[in-house]
């Protein structure tokens, strides 16, 4: 009997997907516990909608992703800092603190963990940050770190 499971199963499937199982089992185990439907045509036709909506807000995060990209690039986000006389920075310049005040300066909001610093800045000048926003986007962020 065909079944389409609605929770992931160990040893089993995952959830959303169309599997064969033996007629006792889906009866007597799946069904009484919701962890599965059978796969009837109306089931297979919310099914498909529902992957179809997925996939299509996926895209649309995509795309945003993307256009956020391409404003990162025309951007240099200024942070201002206190430093020592040979341009040493007090602590140092963290991916907190460039979402922090990217979300201030240009009310862009990206999380912290997705920006990428080789090595905690801790000198004045230009340096880049990579943004891996998933899903193959990536974009760069020019800092500009002054006294």
């Amino acid at each position: 009997m065909k079944v389409i499971l609605l929770q992931d199963i160990k040893n089993v499937g995952k959830k959303d997907e169309v599997i064969n199982a033996n007629d006792g089992y889906a009866r007597n185990f799946l069904f009484p516990k919701n962890l599965a439907v059978e796969a009837t045509k109306d089931n297979m036709l919310k099914l498909q909608a529902k992957k179809t909506s997925i996939q299509n807000k996926k895209n649309a995060e995509i795309e945003a992703n993307k256009k956020i990209a391409e404003k990162l690039k025309e951007i240099t986000l200024e942070i201002k800092v206190k430093a020592g006389e040979n341009g040493r920075i007090f602590g140092g310049v963290t991916s907190k603190e460039i979402s922090t005040e990217l979300k201030e300066q240009y009310k862009i909001e990206i999380d912290k963990k997705k920006i990428i610093l080789k090595e905690t800045i801790k000198n004045l000048g230009v340096f880049t940050a990579d943004i891996k926003f998933g899903d193959g986007v990536t974009g760069q962020l020019k800092i500009n770190v002054k006294n």
